[in-house]
């Protein structure tokens, strides 16, 4: 396989979907809906369940860098197996120089993958979204990921109406469902291990009309089946966690970007700076 910024398969379908012909398109479509396992099939299975001929797969795997089917179901069997590293397997290394220097270049090179793979479109499309003063925005992640939810929701508040950062117990997110529907957006932070707890609550609110914004790792997280929008970080790290520059690196593009959307956000800004001066 080429290489192509350590992009995951994944990222590179969503990436480069636009080029692919329409019947590899309808592939594309297939492995991204039963990510990773669709590929993990014959090439002949692969091609019926997605409605096109095994030379149409094989096309589409080739546009994607792969000199073979065995070499592109290689890449998603080790995608699968980065997926399920624990901290007890991603750790227990020990390396030489200076650990600040050593980890400092990997969140460096993710930030930098992040910003290569992330399709534009996506980004635009989702920053339309967060930035739409009509629209109740929730927001929620994680046990680590929740920590940037939240910092992304205190900042956004500012910049527009309806900002909610969906707190409490994964029994209590329920509650929320009542309230959302078809205007609601909801930003989700999900990386490896997955929370099935935030899966459960992306397809009850996906059912409901909700548009999902998911801001995921590079193997993308199940969510992904019921997004509108999937933006991916890179997150792999010299460290039993992962890091969370790449996931930042997004929240913080994504706020600035809304914050450059009309005259409506800064309108809110000088009425807070007045409120602040006592005006």
């Amino acid at each position: 396989m080429e290489s192509d910024g350590g992009a995951s398969i994944a990222e590179r379908l969503r990436r480069d979907i636009g080029r692919l012909t329409p019947n590899e398109r309808r592939a594309a479509h297939r492995l991204l809906a039963e990510y990773p396992m669709a590929g993990l099939d014959t090439a002949a299975r692969f091609g019926e369940a997605a409605g096109v001929s095994a030379p149409t797969v094989l096309r589409m795997i080739a546009k994607l860098g792969f000199a073979s089917y065995g070499a592109f179901q290689d890449g998603l069997k080790a995608e699968l197996a980065a997926q399920r590293e624990t901290p007890l397997t991603k750790g227990g290394t020990r390396r030489d120089g200076d650990p600040l220097d050593t980890f400092a270049r990997a969140a460096i090179a993710n930030l930098r993958a992040t910003a290569e793979n992330v399709p534009r479109e996506e980004f635009d499309a989702a920053v339309r979204l967060i930035a739409d003063p009509r629209r109740p925005l929730h927001l929620l992640g994680g046990r680590f990921t929740d920590a940037i939810a939240a910092y992304m929701a205190a900042h956004l508040r500012v910049l527009r109406p309806q900002v909610q950062h969906i707190e409490g117990q994964p029994a209590a997110w329920f509650d929320r469902l009542l309230d959302i529907g078809k205007q609601d957006v909801i930003v989700l932070f999900d990386i490896r291990r997955y929370s099935d707890d935030l899966i459960g609550f992306a397809e009850r609110a996906a059912g409901r009309g909700a548009r999902i914004i998911l801001i995921t790792d590079q193997w993308l997280s199940p969510i992904s089946k019921v997004a509108r929008h999937v933006l991916p970080a890179h997150v792999p790290a010299p460290s039993v966690w992962d890091s969370s520059a790449g996931l930042l690196l997004l929240a913080e593009a994504l706020t600035a970007a809304v914050a450059e959307q009309g005259g409506a956000a800064r309108g809110r800004l000088e009425a807070l700076e007045r409120l602040r001066r006592g005006g």
